[in-house]
Parts: structure tokens; sequence; C-alpha cells
């Protein structure tokens, strides 16, 4: 049974699903842009048996009540320290992390910060190497070397509208009509909330601070070596195969699967990724 909580962090209410048995390793989904928590809506039944499953909803997306722009500065630093005291008031001390698209750098700044917390990462299309960036990028890039008024509104028709928000979804899966349509559209309908387009277009330009810390997530998984399953859509727009097979470039033991679908590929293959992430936490040992 899946459960639906709220709690404090600092001015933040952050919302999250919650499942399993709490005194079973814990499993902490973070997601990415459009989304929210709902992505895991098919995976978290097929591991809260064996797993006490977290999924919150990042500060400008899903439920989660956060401040207005710009009491609240939008930046992924931010996010992961948001997210970070979500973990605290959780009582979070020991966790795997799953993280997918934004996730992941939020994620990998949870490991810089507190490496001994993180048992094992699975990173489904959640990006850490330049290899791993398509020409989808280009806009952005502009963008980050030029952040005036101009280059945020290309960014603003390329990235925020409906139909892109639908076809990130769809792009590169076996049978469009298996992507039930309600994904896309709830994360449009709380994209429109006051300020929230905004809030994206300052998320999109802070991005490059990620890549800034490519390096330094590197040293981590290089230094620390956590058991690591990369389970990709392969026919991703945004990020490329390569990006995933450059994990082992600095964790030779990471694990790298592809899947026929696209970057949210929980939409049509939930029970493939579900066994794989079964299959990589089964084997850690036992903790006291």
């Amino acid at each position: 049974m899946v459960r639906f909580h709220t709690v404090a962090v600092g001015a933040h209410k952050v919302f999250y699903r919650e499942a399993g048995d709490r005194s079973r390793p814990t499993l902490l989904l973070l997601h990415g842009f459009p989304s929210s928590s709902h992505m895991f809506r098919n995976l978290i039944p097929l591991l809260a048996d064996r797993f006490h499953i977290v999924a919150p909803d990042l500060p400008g997306f899903g439920f989660t009540e956060s401040p207005a722009r710009p009491a609240f500065a939008y930046s992924f630093d931010n996010l992961a320290k948001v997210i970070e005291g979500f973990t605290d008031a959780l009582g979070l001390h020991r966790y795997a992390l799953y993280v997918f698209d934004y996730g992941a750098p939020v994620g990998f700044r949870l490991a810089l910060s507190r490496p001994e917390r993180v048992s094992a990462i699975v990173s489904q299309n959640g990006n850490a190497y330049e290899q791993g960036l398509s020409e989808g990028w280009s806009v952005l890039r502009t963008y980050w070397r030029e952040p005036n008024a101009a280059n945020r509104e290309a960014v603003r028709a390329a990235q925020l509208t409906h139909e892109a928000t639908r076809w990130q979804y769809v792009h590169g899966t076996p049978d469009p009509l298996q992507v039930a349509p309600e994904a896309w559209e709830l994360d449009w309908a709380l994209m429109q909330r006051p300020d929230n387009i905004e809030i994206q277009l300052d998320l999109f330009l802070d991005y490059a601070s990620n890549v800034a810390l490519y390096p330094k997530f590197h040293d981590y998984f290089r230094s620390h070596r956590p058991p690591f399953l990369a389970i990709w859509g392969r026919n991703d727009p945004f990020f490329l195969p390569p990006g995933a097979e450059a994990f082992k470039t600095d964790n030779p033991n990471a694990q790298v699967r592809f899947l026929d679908t696209g970057h949210f590929a929980l939409e049509t293959h939930a029970a493939e990724i579900g066994a794989a992430i079964g299959e990589l936490l089964g084997r850690l040992p036992a903790e006291g």
C-alpha cells in the first residue's frame, strides 16, 4: 500500500510517496523534469514487498509547496539541500538511490555530501557525462552562454509547451499507445501553477552547474565505486547511450543495460527495471 505524506523541510512542505516496511533497506526515488513522484506509480508496487520506498516531489514539481521566486532560488544546489533536509526529517541514514533526469544531479550531490549514506545507485537516463548530452541541448547551451531575454524565450518555446511535454513521454517508445496520457497531462497541469514556468526556466539556466560538477561526480564514482546500475532507454533524445556506458570509465563494476524505449522508460518497461533493481539491491550485504 502506498501512503501519501508531506513533511516540513525549512520553508518547504515536501510531498512524498512511501511504501514498504521501514525496517527494510530504503530506496530513495528522485524524479526528473517535468515530472514528479507520480512517474514511479508503476515501479513502487513491484519493489515494496522487499524494500522501503520513498519518493519525494522536488521543489517546483508535483505537490511539494515551496517559497516563490525570488524568496527561494531555484537551483540544483538548493534542490539538493532540500532533499538532504528531507532525508534528515525522515531519518534516512542509509539508502540506495534511483535517479532519473534532474534527479541525477540532485542525487549525485547527495552522494558527494554524504557518501556514507549511499548503499547503491540506479541511474535511469540520469546523465553525468558530456558524451551523454545530445544535440537536443543546443538551445540550452546557447542560453547558458548568453542568458538574455531572447534566449530565455527560445527555451520557453522549445521546452515549455503542452506538445513538448507530451513528446518527451512518447518519443522513442516502441508503442506510444502504451504511455498513459495522464502522465504528461498531470505534469502540464502542475506546470501552470503561478510562476512555475519561470521556475523551470531558472532551472534550465542552472543546469550548466551540473555539467560543471561532472568531474566531481566522476571522482566520487572512482573513489567510492558504489554498486551501480545504469539502465537506459536507448532512444532517449536528450541523454544518449554513450552517457550510460561512460559510468564504467570511473566505476568498472557498473552494470549497463539498454531498453528499447525513450526517456521515460518506466512508462513502458517498469517490470524490467523493477527486476533489475531487485537483482542489484538483492546482492547488497545485510547491514546491522
